[in-house]
């Protein structure tokens, strides 16, 4: 990205009271060297005057810290111990392996994962949750080291750092869920709500894949449950997803309303290679394992482009794809 537009972003966030123009700047992708501090002015959980920022990271890491020594040590009583128990066993599964399989990333995972569900008994820890801790670890840990964070040690970091990293996780994918706890509570209505949305949405925007996949009998909720639960990110790259929430953190209701766009721009995108398929097996195969392993920033880009544009036609005229 352009020095110059590195500088327009140190501007911004030195700026007293942060504009709507920061929310533009980043909706086509944040820099690197400030997507930190962006992330955290974004999600809320950083304030906007200048003044207030390192008091409120203390006061709300210190918190974090104070639902550590609160409840941690309860995690292995009768009515925790399923709960801790599947946290441990959905960890390893995460990508990337080679940062999961570190043992000091392990626990710090764990630790949020385990504090974030007793504090949410509503829907408590439910699987797909634990993948959205990992964006927010990978760019708050970039903070501290220049290299790529899938081969880096974490455990050589300070450990100032590393509470940082973790409690400032902790927060921010909480604020995240927030907005879409209905995803996770009992029966997941969110999600079941939002896949039905992506079927009437992809019905009206490319009617020939819709029949198509009516044809050989595919649900939407048999490939798009995923696509919802997970945000798509076992779907694509990290490096891919932590671009998206770039987008994601600078559009209104961007994990909720706008994620459906990206779903069905998303979907639409493989046209060919689902018309290719003639039979249950093989659209479900390519609809679970899309080829996305080489994507970069420019389809990403690509993707929400059109995102937007299926938001700017149907968002505020949703009968146009009921039936």
């Amino acid at each position: 990205m352009c020095v110059q537009l590195l500088s327009f972003f140190f501007c911004f966030l030195q700026a007293k009271n942060l504009s709507e123009e920061l929310r533009k700047l980043s909706w086509s992708g944040i820099p690197r060297h400030v997507r930190p501090i962006t992330w955290k002015l974004l999600s809320g959980y950083l304030p906007a005057n200048t003044e207030r920022r390192e008091s409120t990271l203390q006061r709300k890491r210190q918190e974090y810290f104070g639902f550590i020594e609160q409840y941690y040590d309860s995690r292995n009583d009768e009515h925790h111990q399923d709960t801790y128990r599947q946290i441990r066993i959905d960890i390893p599964r995460m990508s990337p392996e080679c940062l999961m399989l570190q043992p000091m990333v392990t626990e710090i995972f764990e630790r949020i994962l385990f504090i974030w569900a007793i504090r949410h008994p509503a829907s408590g820890y439910v699987q797909g949750i634990n993948d959205l801790v990992t964006p927010f670890f990978v760019v708050y840990v970039f903070e501290y080291i220049k290299e790529e964070v899938e081969n880096f040690d974490v455990s050589s970091l300070q450990e100032a750092a590393l509470r940082n990293i973790e409690a400032d996780s902790f927060w921010c994918m909480s604020k995240l869920l927030d907005g879409i706890q209905d995803n996770y509570t009992f029966a997941q209505p969110g999600i079941q709500r939002k896949v039905k949305a992506l079927e009437e949405l992809v019905s009206r925007i490319d009617e020939t894949v819709h029949i198509h996949m009516q044809q050989y009998e595919v649900e939407y909720l048999q490939f798009a449950f995923r696509w919802m639960n997970n945000l798509l990110m076992r779907e694509l790259p990290l490096r891919c997803t932590i671009r998206l929430w770039d987008t994601y953190q600078a559009e209104p209701e961007g994990f909720s309303h706008f994620h459906l766009y990206v779903c069905a721009a998303f979907l639409v995108r493989w046209r060919k290679e689902i018309l290719d398929q003639r039979d249950f097996q093989g659209l479900m195969i390519l609809l679970q394992n899309l080829p996305t392993m080489h994507w970069g920033n420019e389809e990403v880009s690509v993707l929400l482009a059109e995102a937007y544009r299926l938001k700017f036609a149907f968002a505020d005229a949703p009968n146009h794809y009921k039936r």
